[in-house]
């Protein structure tokens, strides 16, 4: 076409056609990149330890285009307050060592902000004691108690406490904090509209 050829209205509205059918194919929100996942079931255990939550959200992580987790944000409600009882429950896709899950679970902590470097050398140290390694099925939930206590469990059994209110803040802030470096994941745990 010529700079000089109008548009007929026909073509404005197949044109105006086609992006509509083009933006509804994109994923929403910045470098989204996830699924919304419907959370399973929790463990017995957990379920009796926090009988009233319920799952507020969950999604798929992935990096590089690789699955690596579903995850799912079980809570009163559709906001992280970080002194109440919740739970993050990881689903894992690929098989990942606990000293691996640790380092991460530190340098995401780091990123948004959170602790001195002694107390990220002392909460890694203790993530590395309590984390498994885990392989494709397995499932990690850590579960914020009152008083800043995060009792984790794998596959439903209990594996390990760390009692420090500001190891809790941080460690759940690598998902739920404003600063995370993975807002559309957070978005999604916390059920937001996009």
């Amino acid at each position: 076409m010529s700079a000089t050829t109008r548009w007929s209205r026909a073509d404005v509205v197949v044109c105006a056609a086609l992006v509509a059918v083009a933006a509804a194919a994109l994923p929403t929100g910045v470098g989204a990149n996830h699924r919304t996942v419907a959370a399973p079931s929790l463990p017995l255990a957990v379920a009796a330890l926090v009988p009233s939550l319920t799952a507020q959200g969950g999604a798929e992580m992935t990096v590089l285009g690789l699955s690596i987790y579903d995850g799912w944000y079980w809570g009163d409600g559709h906001i992280w307050a970080p002194e109440r009882t919740y739970l993050i429950d990881l689903h894992y896709h690929r098989s990942l060592t606990g000293v691996r899950i640790a380092e991460r679970s530190v340098a995401e902590i780091e990123a948004i902000g959170r602790g001195s470097p002694s107390q990220r050398l002392r909460w890694g140290e203790a993530m590395r004691r309590i984390f498994p390694d885990v392989t494709k099925g397995d499932r990690i939930t850590g579960v914020h108690l009152p008083a800043g206590v995060v009792r984790f469990f794998f596959n439903g059994a209990p594996i390990g406490d760390i009692a420090d209110a500001e190891f809790a803040r941080a460690f759940f802030g690598i998902w739920l904090d404003p600063k995370t470096s993975r807002a559309d994941f957070r978005r999604q745990l916390l059920g937001e509209s996009p």
